[in-house]
């Protein structure tokens, strides 16, 4: 466990999939999409989108369908089956809401996520997560959303914290390699069972008694 440092600055966290189930709701409008264009979609098509901007989920979507040209129009009809999907609510995934009072009570955190704002923010205030973040920040905000660093070094110097002594909180590569481009320690639960992810920490779930005895003694200590 304490591969991730006590001495954290502060703690960003992504969103879907991680936080949030917003995953099923991604699910079933890709799953939709998939089958329009004669595809089945399961985990090796999943792996291709999951993680990604709406509008790079669109490209790679018009990639594997043979439509190269057609990535704005599929990005299109994927954010408004995603609306719909997430009109319905999404719950917080086990552990999220315990876990992010116990590190707010220690130190700053943020939300950083590659969904669009709007997204974003009915997927906080559907999980009772909303009031847990002054600060969050989504990849219609930044120039260059994740896999970029731009979201965590963003989120970073909100909260007027050091990369290098923070933690990030992720469950796809793309988010991972946004976090590790940033200089952040990376903490991962994986949305895919198996996937073999970059890590400082590894684990099944958000509710680990291991992560709330790390997020109880941040602030505690001043090494990392």
């Amino acid at each position: 466990m304490y591969s991730l440092p006590a001495g954290a600055e502060a703690v960003v966290f992504d969103c879907d999939g991680l936080l949030v189930n917003t995953e099923a709701c991604w699910t079933v409008a890709e799953t939709a999409i998939f089958a329009a264009h004669g595809h089945p979609f399961g985990p090796e098509q999943k792996a291709l989108v999951i993680g990604r901007t709406v509008e790079a989920a669109g490209e790679a979507m018009a990639q594997y369908f043979g439509r190269p040209d057609a990535g704005a129009e599929i990005a299109a009809e994927l954010l408004e089956r995603v609306r719909k999907e997430l009109s319905r609510g999404a719950a917080a995934l086990p552990g999220a809401a315990e876990l992010v009072r116990a590190c707010r009570a220690a130190v700053p955190v943020a939300v950083a996520s590659n969904s669009p704002r709007e997204l974003l923010d009915v997927a906080l205030w559907s999980a009772g997560l909303a009031d847990c973040f002054t600060h969050s920040f989504a990849a219609d905000e930044v120039r260059s959303p994740k896999p970029a660093p731009e979201l965590y070094r963003t989120a970073c110097a909100a909260l007027g914290a050091a990369p290098e002594r923070s933690v990030a909180f992720e469950d796809s590569a793309t988010g991972i390699a946004s976090a590790r481009a940033a200089g952040l320690y990376v903490a991962v639960v994986p949305s895919l069972p198996g996937a073999d992810l970059d890590h400082d920490w590894l684990g099944g779930s958000l509710a680990d008694p291991e992560l709330l005895d790390w997020a109880k003694g941040l602030g505690r200590e001043t090494g990392a």
